[in-house]
């Protein structure tokens, strides 16, 4: 399976702007520039929709592992926040962390925290980033 995604940029870092649009249609030309990434323009920015993509992702992967468990989640929302800092050589991701609230009729407590751990970890957009990545998760 491939997934594309297409990024258009003119001029330069600070001035410059460009757009993003995804195979699927979903982002069509939505626009981002350094405002949008490290300010607060209107527009989306690489880090959001790597957010949504690891939220999406682990909300997935959970729902799995709960159902390996016998457990059917009625809600999982899943609200992922990803870390861009300033090292001495550019920007790095440092962190992803999800905050999870889970609405699951008759859930057991142990098997719901095994199936998070092993979610927090196994999705694939998890494997991908090279930064701590960690999940808060509230069993309502």
């Amino acid at each position: 399976m491939h997934r594309k995604a297409t990024a258009i940029w003119h001029g330069n870092l600070k001035n410059g702007s460009g757009t993003l649009s995804t195979e699927s249609g979903v982002l069509k030309q939505t626009q981002y520039s350094f405002s949008t990434r490290f300010e607060s323009g209107n527009g989306t920015n690489p880090e959001e929709l790597l957010a949504a993509a690891h939220a999406g992702c682990f909300a997935m992967a959970l729902s799995n592992e709960l159902g390996n468990n016998g457990m059917v989640p009625k809600t999982l929302e899943a609200t992922a926040n990803i870390k861009l800092e300033k090292v001495s050589d550019g920007f790095v991701i440092t962190e992803s962390h999800i905050d999870l609230i889970a609405d699951i009729p008759g859930a057991d407590k142990d098997k719901f925290d095994a199936a998070v751990k092993t979610a927090e970890t196994g999705c694939p957009v998890s494997k991908l980033f090279k930064a701590n990545i960690s999940v808060s998760a509230k069993l309502k």
